[in-house]
């Protein structure tokens, strides 16, 4: 009996892990209204190191969300609001001359910070959304041939409108694989309306003061070190291989995942098993991060977008069909 204790428990100590995560999750839940999923989602990325696009129509809280999480995290915040007319200097930095000592010197940019808003980031055009590239991969700025490290934690938490919406550019596809999930938010239901509404009626300060801030940069650093030490067997990686494979060689898809994507879909579902308690991934935990981890990463056919098919529908075809490893 004692063996199968052993056997069966976990091998990591996770509870100050999962106890932090619930006070994140009740400090956000005073705010926002319905939404479990995504935050379930925005705190396994922030335990992945990996970034996040939040999609939704305008006023679905996109902004606030971020602002919330960031609020709840003892970290630096800073936000940048994407325009047409933004410079990469206005992102990254610029060198400045100093006149006392008569030399230029690097002043850092608003992406310099734990977590980084990027709001409304497809309305920047393309020569902005290059200047992320190295950032959101390496976590580091080059300026004149000198390399500025980020400082850890760092996730970029961007928000975008559809890109049907006017104003808007196709994010392209090189910096898409960068972000770990793309989550689409949609419209509440009239509960959740309802309960938006009162909420609102009885407010008395900011929602921003209502949430205490409660996890340092030092705790975040030592949980997502915690990430790497989760086990996956190695049936469960042919298994998250396996769905991969079948991006690539699926008709209805112009452009299959990357291996970055394989890495992405292992690193969500670890993070993912930390958060429910476990020290070990399980395929169910797999098929719970597949889809925000894979639906911007792929390109379906011109013929299937006509028809109205999406690259959710077609990821949740493939999790249907590949076998589930026992």
């Amino acid at each position: 009996m004692e063996n199968n204790d052993i056997e069966f428990g976990n091998r990591l100590d996770l509870s100050e892990l999962q106890a932090s995560v619930l006070q994140i999750k009740t400090e956000l839940s005073k705010v926002i209204v319905g939404q479990k999923h995504l935050v379930n989602l925005l705190l396994t990325a922030l335990l992945a190191e990996g970034h996040v696009l939040l999609e939704g129509a305008p006023g679905v809280a996109k902004t606030i969300t971020a602002k919330l999480l960031a609020k709840a995290l003892a970290v630096d915040f800073s936000r940048i609001q994407f325009t047409p007319d933004l410079m990469p200097s206005d992102v990254l930095g610029t060198s400045i001359f100093n006149l006392k000592k008569s030399e230029f010197e690097f002043k850092k940019g608003p992406i310099f910070s734990n977590i980084v808003l990027a709001d409304e980031i497809n309305r920047a055009p393309a020569k902005t959304q290059a200047a992320l590239f190295e950032v959101m991969e390496e976590r580091q700025v080059t300026m004149d041939g000198e390399k500025y490290l980020l400082d850890a934690p760092y996730i970029i938490l961007a928000t975008q409108n559809p890109i049907e919406q006017e104003g808007t550019y196709r994010l392209p596809e090189a910096q898409l694989d960068r972000f770990l999930f793309k989550i689409t938010i949609d419209y509440p239901n009239l509960e959740e309306e309802v309960e938006i509404i009162t909420r609102e009626h009885a407010l008395k300060t900011t929602k921003l003061e209502q949430i205490t801030s409660s996890l340092s940069k030092e705790k975040i650093v030592a949980f997502q070190a915690l990430i790497s030490q989760i086990i996956v067997e190695p049936h469960l990686i042919k298994y998250i291989a396996e769905i991969i494979l079948n991006t690539r060689t699926n008709p209805f898809l112009y452009l299959g995942a990357s291996p970055r994507a394989s890495i992405a879909v292992l690193k969500a579902s670890k993070a993912f098993a930390a958060i429910n308690g476990r020290d070990f991934v399980t395929p169910e935990d797999i098929k719970q991060i597949a889809i925000p981890v894979l639906q911007h990463r792929v390109i379906i056919t011109p013929e299937r977008e006509m028809e109205g098919i999406t690259s959710t529908q077609i990821i949740n075809d493939i999790l249907q069909s590949v076998e589930i490893p026992k």
